[in-house]
């Protein structure tokens, strides 16, 4: 981590926004082929989808720019639904009860960069639409990846200070209103990763997502391994199918992408 990490300052509760290094990040071709369509036992690729999962997965590796911007603010609870988190006031549907009593909110700026994006915009120019296709699907999940492995390092973090992190939560979901962006921004800009917000509150780079955790000794938390699992929103028309218990799945495992190579590709 750089910047604003010190053992009188604990990354976890920094007040001044870091950067999130070394993080893991994997391509799961289950995960892609989850956001292909593919959510059933029933829903069997063929040889040639998953020969166009190959040939994306080369595509995509070199082209990853994963940057996680991260800074921690004094929260508290209003009520059922309200959250004060520094100086932005936030309405989240059963905040209240799902997180439980908080002292902190750790806020989360996720990218992958803007190569894979443009690789798939010349895809798309160049009419090879199956591929174009999965690449963006590569590109949606392994940016959750990063997303997930963000979390998870906040709970690392969270263990020897005798804290506890939540799940995360993204404005736009859940009935957090979209609009929230801008408050979230405020919060933890995303100069650091890269990541800008246009005034209908759509990232760029494509491939990014902002987050929220709590963080207290008394806060709840869920035993889960996707957002999926995390998000309370049962009938989202973008949920995937639930990971089983545990911190692995079924199926193919994911394929680890090397974080030097990564880090010698991140500007």
């Amino acid at each position: 981590m750089t910047g604003g990490a010190s053992p009188s300052a604990p990354a976890l509760l920094t007040t001044e926004p870091i950067v999130l290094e070394h993080l893991p990040l994997a391509i799961s071709r289950d995960e892609v082929l989850r956001f292909q369509g593919y959510k059933t036992p029933a829903d069997v690729p063929t040889p040639a989808v998953l020969d166009i999962f190959d040939e994306a997965r080369e595509l995509a590796v070199p082209l990853l720019r994963p940057r996680v911007a991260y800074r921690a603010v004094p929260a508290r609870m209003w009520g059922r639904d309200g959250l004060g988190a520094g100086d932005e006031t936030f309405r989240i549907p059963e905040i209240g009860r799902l997180w439980g009593e908080l002292t902190h909110a750790g806020i989360g700026l996720c990218t992958l960069g803007d190569a894979l994006e443009a690789r798939v915009g010349q895809l798309f120019d160049a009419r090879e639409l199956p591929l174009a296709v999965m690449l963006d699907s590569i590109g949606s999940a392994a940016t959750e990846h990063l997303a997930e492995s963000a979390n998870d390092r906040l709970c690392q973090l969270a263990i020897p200070l005798g804290l506890r992190v939540t799940n995360r939560i993204s404005p736009g979901y859940a009935g957090w209103d979209v609009a929230d962006q801008r408050g979230v921004f405020r919060l933890c800009p995303g100069d650091s990763a890269g990541i800008r917000l246009n005034p209908a509150c759509v990232m760029t780079p494509a491939k990014s997502i902002s987050f929220m955790v709590g963080i207290g000794r008394h806060a709840r938390v869920d035993h889960y391994f996707t957002q999926c699992r995390r998000c309370w929103m049962r009938d989202c028309a973008y949920r995937r199918a639930p990971a089983p218990p545990g911190t692995s799945r079924a199926g193919t495992p994911p394929v680890e992408v090397s974080s030097k190579s990564l880090r010698s590709r991140t500007p």
